[in-house]
C-alpha cells in the first residue's frame, strides 16, 4: 500500500510539474511579437496590432476540436470587429498539408486573417503544448488569458471582457 501511495504521489507530482505553464503562456507578460505569411499570400506582424485587443488561436486542420470551436470564434469575430477586435488565427503549417488547410478555411468562411506557421516558430516561441489554444491579448499587447485545449463559448466572452474596450 506504501508503495502504491509514493507511486500514485510521484505520478501526480510529475503531472503537476508538466502542466505549469511557461512564461509565455502565462497571463501578464507582453505577448512575443512574430511575422507570419497569410494563406491569402501577405505577411501579418503581431506588433502591428497594437493598440487593438487581439484574439490569437493556434489551430490545424486534422484537429476536430479546433474545427468544433472556430464557429464560436468566427462568431465572436463578427459580434465585435467594429470593436476593433483582430483574430488571428494560426495554423500549425508545419504538421500538415497546405491545401488542407485551405479546405478547412474555405468550408468554414473564416473571415479573418489566417497565419501560416510554417517552421513552428510561433507555436514554440508561445510554448505550445497542444491544439487548439486560445491566446487574448490586450491593446497594449499585455497577455490575459490563455487557454489551453478547446475554448468554449463562455471562455471567450471571459476572454473578450479582459480585452475589450470597457463600453
Amino acid at each position: 500500500m506504501k508503495a502504491c501511495t509514493r507511486a500514485v504521489l510521484m505520478a501526480c507530482a510529475a503531472l503537476t510539474t508538466g502542466a505549469a505553464l511557461l512564461p509565455s503562456q502565462a497571463p501578464g507578460p507582453t505577448a512575443p511579437d512574430f511575422t507570419l505569411k497569410t494563406l491569402a499570400g501577405d505577411t501579418a506582424r503581431l506588433s502591428a496590432f497594437k493598440g487593438r485587443p487581439v484574439f490569437l488561436n493556434f489551430w490545424a486542420s486534422w484537429c476536430a476540436p479546433c474545427r468544433a470551436e472556430m464557429r464560436d470564434i468566427i462568431t465572436a469575430y463578427n459580434a465585435h470587429k467594429d470593436e476593433g477586435l483582430a483574430v488571428l488565427a494560426i495554423d500549425l503549417t508545419d504538421q500538415e498539408r497546405r491545401k488542407d488547410v485551405q479546405r478547412f478555411v474555405n468550408e468554414l468562411e473564416m473571415p479573418f486573417p489566417v497565419l501560416l506557421d510554417e517552421k513552428g516558430k510561433v507555436r514554440k516561441g508561445y510554448a505550445l503544448r497542444g491544439v487548439p489554444t486560445s491566446v487574448f491579448i490586450d491593446a497594449r499587447g499585455v497577455v490575459r488569458l490563455v487557454n489551453p485545449g478547446p475554448i468554449a463559448s463562455e471562455t471567450i466572452q471571459r476572454g473578450l471582457a479582459e480585452i475589450l474596450p470597457a463600453p
